[in-house]
């Protein structure tokens, strides 16, 4: 056999795959070493060394092995030294070219570390290994993908978190970024005012924020791509839920935004990129829809001579598109100077005094840290449910395994289980984002309502359009009345304007001081409301 082996000459191949395949499967490196050891100890003639880190799943995959294989064929070499002979194949083509090749005696020998295999052994034995490694590829294929499967069901994306968001190899979850969060929630209000463009957005984040994308190994740290913020703002993953295998999943992740923001902001992608190119600009085109045809309603500008000044004033006015052909549109024109006043009657309904805000705030502080405690208490007994149910899995598993209980019965507690479990999940996810940035967000609502106003009387086009998009959901021009439906965050607003108004007619405002020395725990809340608006009418 020596004198067989000094007459053959070896490539040595090692390879490793990155992938969960070779997992268990030493270094290249370590192959590399203990194969040299191995030829120093057959003395066995190595000619080269071929070194891959690919995955052998799939064929015409690997250039490295197509280089010493056509290199075999060509005589170089005739004989093959590797770690095992999963090294060489775990797909059916490359195993038959392989065994096609040493049956016809173009590679003479094929040795691994605990076995040789030779043209004149049974194709039987070499066909039934080389079978092992790609049925192993299968069989993994398929555990992964119930694995992942199973990983959806349970409300985790299984795969790589998007922008704003890490995956946590810890607690195998899916967390929030701390430093690129909130910059990601800013980008969808932009694209939410529906004044900006994919364009101007992406250069604000990466120009004026600096943005630049999570570092990884092998990539990251770059600013985001224009086709990386197509995606991010088509991703419902943003709303809580996520995309998987063509199916939707309730997340567990943190929401960012809500489905009614999404839906809108998919409204506003579907929409022309491009602006139209005209010499006028007009704040409240693409925002408010026709009544009667549901067409959108655009504007134009007019000039009309004024014979007693002797000259021409210039008019805006804004009307339905009619781009519906079919419908006889009977909506009338109105002036911009009536749709104007229309929306400061409208933004009036939700406008509170600087003064009050602040104090409100204080209050709301100080009552958040009652929230916050009854919070967590809520959280504690929520998420005390959620584990006794997953134990019970668990012991309802294990009996099965010990075959303590039948197939029809487990099947049947664990259906019963599992619902249990996903509305308990749902109480824990309801409970922990119950109030959560509870300050933050009521801050947002008092703000606006205090200067949101004053900003649209005072403010250029761009701001008046801005307001307008931030006060409502949808907006409705009938007969020549607007009719916009708030933002949920307004309505309270406006609910308690109505009451404080109803409470200031049976008080008497002009007696009625507020002692800012009190803790806002003293001050009698609706009292002071309602005593202020008499005080400060308009």
């Amino acid at each position: 056999m020596q004198q067989t082996n000094a007459k053959i000459k070896y490539f040595l191949y090692a390879r490793k795959s990155s992938e969960s395949e070779d997992r268990q499967v030493q270094s290249t490196e370590d192959q590399v070493k203990k194969l040299h050891d191995l030829a120093k100890d057959l003395d066995l003639q190595v000619i080269k060394i071929f070194v891959e880190a690919k995955s052998a799943k799939q064929p015409n995959n690997r250039p490295i092995f197509e280089e010493m294989l056509g290199k075999i064929e060509q005589g170089e070499a005739d004989g093959i030294l590797c770690w095992q002979i999963n090294r060489l194949s775990r797909n059916p083509v490359d195993s038959g070219r392989i065994n096609w090749m040493l049956q016809q005696g173009v590679i003479k020998i094929i040795r691994t570390t605990d076995r040789q295999y030779l043209p004149e052994d049974n194709v039987l034995m070499f066909s039934v290994e080389s079978g092992m490694a790609n049925q192993f590829i299968l069989d993994l294929r398929k555990n992964t993908k119930r694995g992942l499967e199973g990983k959806a069901e349970r409300g985790w994306f299984p795969s790589k978190a998007p922008q704003g968001y890490l995956n946590d190899a810890l607690s195998k979850t899916i967390v929030k970024d701390s430093a690129r969060f909130e910059l990601i929630r800013k980008m969808w209000n932009f694209l939410l005012t529906g004044n900006y463009l994919i364009p101007q957005i992406l250069k604000i984040a990466n120009d004026e924020w600096g943005y630049r994308t999570e570092k990884t190994k092998r990539e990251g740290d770059r600013p985001l791509s224009m086709s990386g913020l197509y995606r991010l703002f088509h991703d419902p993953f943003y709303t809580g839920y996520f995309k998987y295998n063509g199916k939707l999943y309730k997340g567990n992740h943190e929401a960012m935004i809500t489905m009614g923001e999404f839906e809108r902001a998919q409204e506003i992608l579907h929409k022309k990129e491009k602006p139209r190119h005209t010499n006028h600009e007009f704040a409240f085109t693409g925002v408010i829809r026709c009544g009667y045809c549901g067409c959108l309603i655009t504007a134009e500008e007019k000039k009309k001579f004024i014979k007693s000044k002797n000259e021409y004033a210039k008019y805006v006015y804004y009307h339905c598109s009619k781009k519906k052909r079919e419908a006889d549109c009977r909506e009338p024109a109105i002036r911009l100077k009536d749709l104007e006043e229309q929306i400061v009657r409208e933004i009036g309904k939700y406008t509170i005094p600087e003064e009050f805000k602040d104090w409100a705030l204080g209050v709301l502080k100080e009552k958040n840290s009652k929230e916050v405690e009854s919070r967590g208490q809520a959280y504690e007994m929520a998420n005390k449910t959620y584990l006794d149910l997953q134990k019970q899995l668990d012991n309802l598993t294990e009996l099965r395994i010990k075959e303590m209980i039948g197939d029809g019965e487990f099947t049947t507690k664990r259906a019963e289980l599992q619902e249990q479990i996903t509305k308990a999940r749902e109480r824990l996810n309801q409970s922990q984002d119950r109030g959560q940035n509870w300050v933050d967000l009521v801050e947002r609502a008092f703000n606006f309502a205090a200067h949101a106003r004053e900003a649209f009387i005072k403010g250029d086009l761009q701001t008046k359009r801005e307001i307008l998009s931030a006060l409502g959901q949808t907006y409705i021009l009938k007969s020549g009345k607007l009719k916009i439906e708030p933002v949920e965050w307004l309505v309270p607003i406006s609910n308690f304007l109505v009451t404080g108004k109803k409470q200031a007619k049976r008080l008497e405002p002009a007696n009625f001081v507020l002692n800012k020395t009190k803790t806002p725990r003293q001050n009698d809340e609706m009292f002071l409301w309602g005593g202020y608006w008499e005080l400060n009418p308009g």
